[in-house]
């Protein structure tokens, strides 16, 4: 049957290489802000593009600040960690998918609480 969305999953990306990437990046995560989001789904689209969107990421001094009205900064300070890991960030996704990163771009949102990690993969 069809599929569902435009998500598609062939050799380059089959089900286990998601999984890594998601589990590696939560791990990533989980290690750089001493917490991990509660959830991620890794997408590949058009063979050459990585989506792993995640839930519950923020940690309990980034609640704070975003109660006291300082979602600006918690923002600024994300994307600024994230830009300086990259490099490992990117590297999750060659390994599990044997392919080139070209650039990796990070965005969060906070209702609900969640990030998207964006990949551009190299032609195959």
């Amino acid at each position: 049957m069809a599929e569902q969305n435009n998500t598609q999953n062939d050799s380059s990306g089959p089900d286990s290489a998601l999984q890594a990437i998601s589990n590696g990046l939560v791990h990533l995560m989980s290690d750089s802000y001493g917490r991990g989001p509660t959830k991620a789904k890794t997408y590949i689209l058009d063979d050459g593009y990585v989506i792993c969107v995640m839930h519950e990421i923020f940690t309990t001094a980034e609640q704070t600040l975003i109660e006291a009205g300082e979602k600006d900064l918690v923002r600024r300070t994300r994307i600024a960690f994230q830009t300086a890991l990259a490099d490992q960030f990117k590297a999750v996704v060659s390994d599990a998918l044997g392919r080139k990163v070209l650039t990796y771009q990070s965005q969060i949102v906070f209702d609900p609480p969640s990030c998207f990690e964006f990949f551009i993969l190299e032609e195959p």
